[in-house]
């Protein structure tokens, strides 16, 4: 007896497809936001004028990657998955944790505490990464982060402090 397959199982398999309508969403999102404000010409730019040019173009780009997504895979080739065989939840944690670390630690403790939280913590994700390696990494970009943002950019953000418990 024939099995009916659906012909469009494989298409909603494909990351290609849902990165390409996840980016046709947020362009037409940006574009639509960005026709509320004044647009201007290409000689006095308004404030929507940037928003919704690039809006489209993430829209169009979307459209193109999300076409390509049928033709990607060929005749006997197993359709990709959406998530990896063996999720990463851990690097996924780490990577997620450090902004957030950056933006906590930034609000009570200064930039040095937070560059270094942050990328501490997301070098974390790396599983080859070893314990050494991590601080070192921390220790380059926090100097590095602390003379640029606040040496030759002038960022307004301590670079030590206390504001107490959290």
């Amino acid at each position: 007896m024939p099995t009916f397959t659906n012909p469009f199982h494989e298409l909603t398999r494909k990351r290609d497809f849902y990165a390409g309508g996840l980016m046709v969403l947020i362009g037409c999102g940006v574009a639509l936001k960005g026709l509320t404000y004044r647009g201007g010409t290409l000689m006095h730019m308004g404030p929507g004028f940037l928003p919704t040019v690039l809006g489209v173009i993430l829209a169009l780009l979307g459209i193109a990657i999300a076409a390509s997504a049928p033709t990607g895979t060929e005749a006997g080739e197993e359709a990709e998955r959406i998530l990896p065989e063996h999720p990463e939840w851990w690097g996924w944690l780490c990577i997620l944790a450090g902004p957030v670390l950056f933006i906590v630690c930034g609000r009570y403790f200064g930039l040095i505490p937070a560059i270094f939280a942050c990328v501490f913590v997301s070098a974390l994700g790396d599983r080859s990464a070893t314990l050494k390696g991590t601080f070192t990494l921390a220790v380059v970009v926090t100097v590095l982060g602390v003379a640029l943002f606040s040496y030759f950019l002038r960022i307004p953000l301590p670079l030590l402090m206390w504001k107490g418990a959290l």
